[in-house]
């Protein structure tokens, strides 16, 4: 039998996923391409906790509800790839509150959710000398509500672990900047390769392959901006911590924090670092830990993420090009339901039910084709 073949553009969460799934299968001839600049995962750490979140979007929540909980089946998936050190490990989140009136909210939307989400495990409400119990350095009169479930993954190794199971189960790696020729053909460079079905996982990139072809996409670039401090602390099942506004605290094995992160909607696509941000956002996780003061900053991080005019993610097949598959817009919700959105299109091409109605995020009110007149 003829193996089909696929191409897929963008290394990122989405496309390096999807790249996975569809290398298991020897009917398949997988091409994944990616340029490399700017990648939000590769630049992320993040928490995968959608529950504690007040967004109202109920669109959006069902996506990073099943999001989350598919880290489950992927961890196990590359368990029985090969994989031992796994990039996601559920430590728990903390999401703090100044007000007690916030807190007591808070807590009882996670008790609603807790009944269709049990992935988000027991409920805690801490305060004091509870919180310093989990995180012994915090110093905070706030308090907070800890979901057992939360968890957190590093985006980088969780990208090569994934792209280096695609290449040993027989999928072909190029590095390069691609473009969307005519009868089904991607150029890179001076190389031309044919497919059979196409799946653009570009990011914030995506307008750049489909404007030159008529069609105009509703997405704009998000800079984000991260921190390492490597520490003396004993933080390997330290919670995560989730601050007012942007600021996160990842704790990771030996000592290693990871602070952030930005989202800064009018840089467009520049990649360079911001030390005066940076250092504001040590402050502010310094406000909690007092100890952090004196940790200089080992490590930084910098990517370009994508979003809409309604800040939902789409994915799906173009209407008017049913051989391309698209999905962009994840905004700072990447590391959450990107990888779900990468097995949907993989279980998509491979004519699987995957049991999820995706068409709330269909991409067509996103991309809209305009012909030269």
């Amino acid at each position: 039998m003829k193996q089909k073949k696929i191409v897929i553009i963008g290394g990122g969460i989405v496309g390096s996923t999807a790249a996975f799934y569809l290398s298991q299968n020897p009917d398949m001839q997988v091409l994944l391409i990616d340029e490399g600049t700017g990648n939000a995962t590769r630049a992320a750490a993040g928490i995968i906790c959608p529950w504690l979140s007040q967004r109202r979007n109920q669109t959006w929540y069902r996506l990073v509800d099943k999001g989350a909980a598919f880290y489950l089946d992927l961890m196990q998936d590359l368990q029985e790839a090969g994989i031992a050190q796994l990039p996601y490990r559920q430590t728990g989140t903390l999401v703090f509150k100044k007000k007690e009136t916030l807190l007591d909210k808070l807590a009882s939307l996670a008790q609603e959710r807790q009944v269709h989400s049990p992935m988000i495990g027991q409920l805690d409400v801490l305060r004091g000398q509870e919180l310093k119990e989990k995180i012994p350095p915090l110093v905070t009169d706030q308090g907070a509500v800890l979901a057992h479930g939360g968890g957190r993954v590093d985006g980088g190794q969780l990208l090569d672990q994934l792209q280096d199971l695609f290449q040993e189960q027989g999928g072909c790696l190029i590095k390069g900047r691609a473009k969307l020729l005519a009868d089904k053909q991607i150029q890179v460079g001076a190389s031309r390769y044919d497919y059979d079905e196409l799946i653009l996982a570009a990011g914030a990139w995506l307008p750049d392959l489909l404007t030159p072809l008529g069609y105009q996409v509703d997405i704009a670039p998000q800079k984000g901006q991260l921190l390492t401090l490597d520490t003396n602390f004993a933080t390997d099942n330290w919670p995560g911590c989730m601050l007012h506004g942007e600021i996160d605290i990842l704790p990771f094995e030996q000592g290693k924090l990871v602070i952030g992160a930005t989202h800064e909607n009018d840089m467009g696509y520049d990649l360079s670092l911001d030390k005066e941000k940076l250092q504001q956002m040590k402050e502010e996780a310094t406000s909690f830990i007092p100890d952090l003061e004196r940790y200089t900053i080992s490590d930084t991080r910098v990517g370009t993420r994508a979003y809409t005019s309604d800040f939902l993610p789409f994915y799906g097949r173009l209407s008017n090009h049913p051989s391309i598959l698209v999905a962009s817009g994840l905004g700072s919700s990447g590391l959450t339901c990107g990888p779900f959105i990468g097995w949907q299109l993989a279980q998509t091409i491979l004519e699987q039910v995957h049991g999820f109605d995706g068409q709330p995020y269909a991409p067509d009110p996103y991309i809209i084709f305009q012909p030269s007149p």
